[in-house]
């Protein structure tokens, strides 16, 4: 079987610090290569892999000393994908929609798995018009924005095992791990902390995007006793930085679709005290491995109460839900469903595709939490 990576370019695959879809594809990527399938990276030139890397970009867009247009690096990634396009059994994009006119054309060998938010009023209209278009779901919340989309399967994140070493130790601090942007909401995290009577460790970057919100409601309560600022980490500092901590506080303010970072923080024991918005409780379950939250004052008391819950448990559910061969072995079965669509000539009249699985209805929207 021969298939197509195709990756975003902001970061590199792997990502040298911060990042979620490319370090997802990274970890497909390889576990694909270990399961024996040929596999083509498109991704930055400076990304690592075993599999063939056709460099799409000098370099990662987020990261370039000069600025670079990243509609330009992934207009002539797109290019090379074209160019290639008969090599490959299945190509299986992970960058949002720009290539939905070219799969369009090649019909059932393109897949998409989809990593944001979808509740954009602009992607509406677009899903409307593509809606023959398979894509993936990283949590069945994700889909409720666009019931119509031609969603094939829900396929949650996973990693190595061997990524993260577990401590089962109680940890001696509160981590928060992600951006500091407003629907990260690291706001919460320092007041959780503050009444919680908890030292906070913050490894955070801060995107030019967030730089306006950083400077006007972040970057005073930085200033607190409580709270160490770590910075940016790399994989190597992660690990670590998550195993040494009681719980982490994941205090999300929008439809997160997955949340890689609940994940990392199973993979190394650790609980997670997280607010219901989006896939958290697919991703936790409440007294199991954290506790899922609606309020800062329920949160707090979850802080109280982080002894509570087994941390060799949280080892335990990330190796059965969440290691990075279940998310390939997932993903090998839809490819192969694919073939074998594209094979038989078979065409679904409705959607101009092979069937997809049935749409989740959409979810109930939920109330912003309260103070």
């Amino acid at each position: 079987m021969r298939i197509a990576q195709v990756a975003p370019l902001y970061e590199a695959v792997p990502p040298a610090g911060y990042g979620g879809t490319e370090r997802v594809v990274s970890y497909l990527t390889e576990e694909l290569v270990r399961m024996g399938l040929e596999v083509t990276l498109f991704a930055s030139g400076d990304s690592i892999t075993a599999a063939e890397l056709e460099p799409a970009s000098p370099r990662a867009i987020r990261l370039a000393p000069e600025p670079l247009d990243p509609l330009v690096w992934h207009s002539l990634q797109l290019g090379k994908v074209a160019r290639r396009v008969e090599e490959f059994d299945v190509l299986h994009f992970h960058t949002d929609f720009l290539h939905y006119p070219f799969s369009r054309q090649l019909g059932q060998r393109c897949l998409t798995t989809l990593h944001g938010r979808l509740d954009l009023p602009d992607l509406a209209p677009l899903y409307r018009e593509f809606s023959d278009i398979p894509v993936i779901s990283i949590s069945n919340a994700q889909r409720a924005p666009l019931p119509w989309a031609n969603w094939q399967a829900t396929i949650y994140h996973g990693l190595p095992d061997d990524l993260f070493e577990p401590s089962f130790e109680p940890g001696s601090y509160l981590a928060f791990l992600g951006r500091l942007s407003p629907e990260k909401r690291p706001d919460w995290a320092i007041e959780i902390a503050r009444r919680a009577g908890r030292d906070l460790r913050m490894a955070a970057k801060i995107d030019p995007a967030d730089r306006a919100y950083y400077e006007s409601t972040v970057a005073s309560l930085l200033e607190q006793p409580h709270v160490e600022m770590v910075g940016e980490v790399g994989q190597a500092e992660k690990g670590p930085f998550l195993a040494g901590a009681s719980a982490l506080i994941f205090p999300v303010d929008w439809p997160e679709p997955f949340g890689l970072v609940m994940i990392e923080a199973l993979a190394c024991g650790t609980p997670v005290i997280a607010f219901r918005r989006g896939s958290i409780e697919e991703v936790i379950e409440d007294g199991v491995t954290g506790f899922v939250v609606d309020t800062l004052a329920q949160a707090v008391e979850a802080a109280g109460r982080i002894g509570e819950i087994d941390r060799r448990r949280c080892r335990r559910e990330f190796t059965e839900r969440f290691s990075a061969r279940r998310m390939a072995a997932e993903y090998v079965a839809l490819y192969e469903r694919m073939i074998e669509s594209s094979a038989s000539g078979w065409v679904d009249e409705r959607r101009g595709s092979y069937p997809a699985s049935t749409p989740l209805a959409a979810s109930d929207d939920r109330d912003r939490a309260p103070d």
